[in-house]
């Protein structure tokens, strides 16, 4: 079982040095980050942190980026959930044993309103 949340991330150097510049001073890059295993600590981490395929609160989550990377995060944009299909079966099973706890009527409602329809599964 295989799954990650993939962000675009833009940062940027501010050199320490006297008379050292940077052109450009600020990056894109691409950031993954590991989906926990269903019904693991963790593993709701898209319903904490996404809202109809965006970053729910994004000054938070740019900090959170920041403090990972080392280096100040300018923006943060949610892109895609990449997940093989064992693992994509298993996480709908887990939403399906809670769908109170998502106030949701269905899976799919649960998985349309926090990522959007960036799901991409991989065969």
């Amino acid at each position: 079982m295989d799954a990650r949340y993939v962000f675009a991330v833009r940062f940027r150097l501010d050199p320490d040095a006297s008379g050292v510049t940077l052109e450009p001073r600020e990056f894109e890059t691409r950031l993954y980050r590991r989906a926990d295993p269903p019904g693991e600590e963790g593993w709701q981490f898209f319903r904490d942190n996404l809202w109809r395929g965006d970053i729910g609160d994004e000054r938070y989550f740019r900090k959170l980026t920041s403090e990972a990377l080392g280096v100040p995060v300018t923006s943060v944009e949610y892109r895609a959930f990449e997940t093989d299909e064992e693992y994509y079966d298993a996480l709908k099973g887990e939403i399906g044993d809670d769908l109170a706890a998502f106030k949701a009527d269905s899976v799919s409602e649960v998985v349309s309103k926090y990522l959007g329809s960036s799901v991409e599964v991989q065969r």
